[in-house]
């Protein structure tokens, strides 16, 4: 977030009574007005030789009486003092006047002299560069080395609102963020329209979201309490829970970090599963519950647990051998022949 510049009006100074030099000097930068000045050269006095029997340095005499330059008299003639030397009209300009900017003539000492960054200009051509408007004593801004008055800078050159596309005004607040720019008033949360300012925000694709309205649109919320999960969460066939809400239905056991299984898309810890909803088997009357790679072996609507599938004689596992039933208990085909003789 940045402010731009801002601009205030500056009006010259009056000549004096003194035939004095003037020079408008500026020093601001791309859009200003503040730094035109016009600053009195008191020293480039212009004179006449009838006064100067009062001001002359002691080595300079009034029967010789010339110019500093070209040693032409200046007796009855104006001239200027510049470092305590006089000089005619026609070599001061010569040597120490400014061309014009804009109409590239000399800035004769009877003319104002305006600068701005080293450039100089005629008081009549200090001018916009677009519309030729006067630019004295008014708000300004210069780009590329060009003056303009503000209201063609703003058109041309000014910053726009990423809100409402108006153009920043001198003086105006903006609010930055990732190189889209607002004016203050612009820089709304998309949902509430209440002004951010400096309060914290989100931002999604190209809006902006106040945090109360982000997490009231986007925010994840739990499948089970309805509210919203800053940490913590839990997923189960791709829907959000709070740890604390993803619950045994059942029990009411936490099963974050836990062994479950469901029914009817309903988490069940394990033992709620086997009690419920489990095969039992036939030996110890246990829940088969599957759970964690469990095998178990299913025969006439009968089940075991695979490390109960064994001899009710000789107790020898029958996992994958031959066995004879006898009522609810099994045998090896040995123990089978030893109870029939």
């Amino acid at each position: 977030m940045s402010e731009d510049y801002t601009v205030t009006e500056v009006r010259k100074t009056k000549k004096t009574k003194k035939k004095t030099k003037i020079s408008y000097e500026v020093d601001t930068d791309e859009r200003t007005s503040d730094g035109l000045q016009f600053q009195d050269e008191s020293r480039n006095e212009i004179v006449y030789a009838d006064d100067f029997t009062k001001s002359a340095p002691k080595e300079l005499t009034a029967g010789h009486f010339c110019c500093w330059q070209c040693d032409d008299s200046l007796t009855g003639q104006r001239y200027v003092l510049r470092d305590d030397h006089p000089y005619c009209v026609r070599c001061y300009e010569q040597v120490f006047a400014n061309s014009c900017e804009d109409c590239s003539k000399i800035i004769g000492i009877d003319s104002k002299d305006l600068s701005y960054k080293d450039k100089h200009w005629h008081e009549a051509c200090f001018l916009c560069n677009k519309c030729r408007v006067s630019l004295v004593d008014k708000p300004f801004g210069s780009k590329a080395e060009k003056v303009y008055c503000s209201s063609c800078y703003d058109a041309t050159f000014a910053t726009r609102c990423d809100g409402c596309g108006e153009v920043f005004r001198a003086g105006t607040k903006k609010m930055e963020y990732k190189g889209r720019q607002w004016h203050e008033k612009c820089f709304c949360c998309l949902m509430c329209q209440n002004p951010i300012g400096t309060k914290s925000f989100i931002p999604r694709d190209n809006d902006i979201y106040c945090t109360v309205c982000y997490e009231e649109k986007y925010a994840t919320r739990c499948i089970k309490c309805d509210q919203i999960i800053t940490s913590g969460g839990v997923t189960y066939r791709n829907d959000p829970w709070h740890r604390e809400c993803f619950c045994c239905t059942n029990c009411n056991l936490c099963l974050a970090g836990q062994r479950f299984t469901s029914r009817d898309d309903k988490p069940y810890c394990a033992d709620c599963f086997g009690e419920l909803f489990a095969k039992r088997c036939i030996s110890c009357n246990k829940p088969i519950t599957g759970i964690g790679g469990t095998r178990f072996i299913s025969f006439e609507d009968r089940n075991w647990h695979n490390e109960c599938f064994i001899c009710a004689m000789c107790n020898s596992s029958m996992v994958g051998k031959g066995f004879i039933t006898d009522g609810p208990d099994i045998l090896c085909p040995e123990c089978a022949k030893q109870k029939l003789m």
